[in-house]
């Protein structure tokens, strides 16, 4: 891990802030020091104030945000194409899950995990919220990378790879808190899986659990008409609902994809400050549906992106997902004017920080935030003409690609410059992460 830098300048360039009026500064500047934000303004003011700090020149280019992916299964980009174009409960039943009891150990997840962070971090994202087995492991592999995450320690009501019971798992949550509450870039958290996979006991249990040790509780929530139909045979309920009745509806709870939400369940969601994660190519990749996105945002719920895990998007590219949610929900509404581009950016920054209730350290560049930030450059063929440079917002959503991506912060430190990761040797990164799928090469779709 680099040393933090005693203070950093980023200048010369254009800075969206994705701060309350949403802000943008040409010719703009920021000043870091302690691993956070202390100034936001034009460049010369800034660069005047601090003579002495390492300057970063953002060549013309974007200065924003880091990115938030608020829903991930990092290791799991080791599945990646293991099985495709499948409906959501065949591709998991009837692949991952056993591909996951055969294959997944705690060497598999770190491995897995430093891949999804290289492939994060060159792109741009800066938190991770990650659902997955040995999530201790996992924060020791964000701890060295330098990214920063929200992690879940999963409680999934069969054998896992990692635990055998449901309360193994909640008693390792316990030492996972133990060990990384006061992180600063690490935020513990417990994961039940759904409530497919565990029982109504299982899941207050487990709720209990987070509200006892004030931690977040991920889960995945009204996922696709399956799970529906299934909640719905066994308590004669839907999802949502049930997860009220079951006391584990609240403001600590992050509830991801909520495709199959109705109009009475929303309000629900508004009302106990529930956050929810829109993962728009994973639900298309396995014909789950369309979030009701415009109309959750509609009704004050806090919207995050996520990518979902490698085996079913295929890739960990948040800049894909916001375009791509903004495109969907204008498609499925017939109207252009739906989730526009600085709502989608939006839902990867401050909106995606307030649905894991980061919002007053992350999300937007301000004076006293974490020192997350991101710069793009804006000179490739697929950005031009752009000058003068038009909404910066249309640019970043529906021309920007990862590649664009140059420079890094987390944290007030330099985790990637000039389009490299440097707190990863991403050739060792490929090469185990190569030797690591050799055994699961058998078990790969063929071609159609």
């Amino acid at each position: 891990m680099p040393a933090p830098a005693r203070e950093l300048v980023i200048t010369n360039g254009t800075v969206v802030t994705m701060n309350a009026e949403r802000a943008v500064i040409e010719h703009g500047a920021i000043a870091v020091a302690g691993g956070r934000i202390v100034e936001v303004g034009p460049a010369g003011e800034v660069e005047a104030k601090y003579p002495d700090a390492e300057r970063i020149d953002a060549g013309g280019g974007i200065i924003l945000p880091g990115l938030i992916n608020a829903h991930t299964h990092a290791a799991m980009v080791l599945f990646r194409g293991l099985a495709d174009d499948l409906d959501l409960m065949d591709w998991l039943e009837g692949h991952i899950f056993p591909a996951e009891a055969e294959h997944v150990d705690e060497d598999f997840v770190r491995v897995g995990t430093r891949l999804a962070c290289l492939e994060m971090l060159r792109g741009g994202t800066t938190t991770m919220v990650d659902l997955y087995y040995y999530e201790d492991a996992v924060a020791e592999e964000v701890d060295r990378c330098g990214m920063r995450g929200v992690l879940g320690q999963t409680v999934i009501g069969f054998p896992a790879p990692d635990f055998a019971t449901v309360e193994e798992a909640m008693a390792a949550t316990r030492r996972f808190a133990a060990r990384w509450r006061a992180h600063p870039r690490v935020v513990p958290a417990i994961a039940p899986h759904a409530l497919y996979t565990l029982t109504g006991e299982q899941m207050t249990a487990v709720h209990a659990l987070a509200e006892e040790l004030g931690m977040p509780m991920l889960t995945h929530m009204a996922e696709d008409r399956s799970e529906i139909e299934r909640v719905l045979a066994r308590s004669g309920k839907r999802s949502i609902a049930v997860f009220d009745e079951l006391g584990a509806l609240d403001d600590r709870v992050l509830g991801a994809h909520v495709v199959a939400a109705q109009p009475d369940e929303i309000a629900l969601l508004a009302a106990r400050g529930v956050g929810v994660v829109h993962c728009p190519q994973s639900n298309m990749k396995v014909g789950a549906g369309t979030a009701p996105v415009p109309a959750m945002i509609a009704a004050g719920v806090a919207v995050g992106v996520g990518t979902d895990g490698a085996g079913s998007n295929n890739d960990l590219d948040l800049w894909e997902e916001i375009d791509t949610a903004a495109k969907l929900h204008k498609l499925a509404s017939g109207d252009p004017k739906v989730l526009d581009a600085r709502q989608a950016l939006a839902m990867a920054t401050i909106e995606g920080a307030r649905a894991i209730d980061l919002e007053g350290e992350i999300g937007s560049l301000e004076a006293g935030k974490r020192a997350d930030l991101v710069v793009v450059k804006v000179d490739g063929a697929h950005q031009q003409p752009q000058r003068p440079m038009p909404n910066p917002y249309s640019l970043l959503v529906y021309a920007t690609k990862a590649s664009d991506v140059v420079t890094v912060v987390v944290e007030g430190r330099v985790v990637v410059r000039n389009g490299e990761v440097l707190t990863l040797d991403a050739g060792a990164v490929l090469a185990a992460a190569a030797e690591k799928r050799k055994p699961l090469e058998s078990l790969a779709s063929p071609p159609r």
